[in-house]
């Protein structure tokens, strides 16, 4: 999947199969679902889960949250808005 078909999926009502956990968590963000997002993510281990957590608690405001996960995630709060972020991680999952 593309970046413009994960984009054009999100005119869908459902997520489509096939998408790791964290394109899913990801995609229920854009659509608006913050809690699905969060709970898809919340009790996963690997390091890039804990980077989609850290965005997501960073988007719900909570600064000091938010920076713990990105510490667990061997990375900082980044100094770009949310929707650039959102886009960094999708397309960091996704093939060129």
């Amino acid at each position: 999947m593309t970046y413009s078909n994960f984009i054009n999926s999100l005119q869908q009502h459902t997520v489509l199969p096939g998408l790791s956990l964290h394109l899913q968590s990801l995609w229920h963000d854009a659509k608006g679902h913050w809690e699905e997002a969060h709970a898809l993510i919340q009790d996963e281990e690997d390091h890039f889960s804990a980077r989609i957590h850290a965005y997501l608690h960073r988007k719900e405001g909570d600064r000091f949250n938010a920076d713990y996960w990105y510490r667990r995630a061997g990375t900082r709060r980044p100094d770009i808005s949310l929707e650039e972020e959102w886009e960094v991680l999708v397309k960091t999952l996704l093939p060129e």
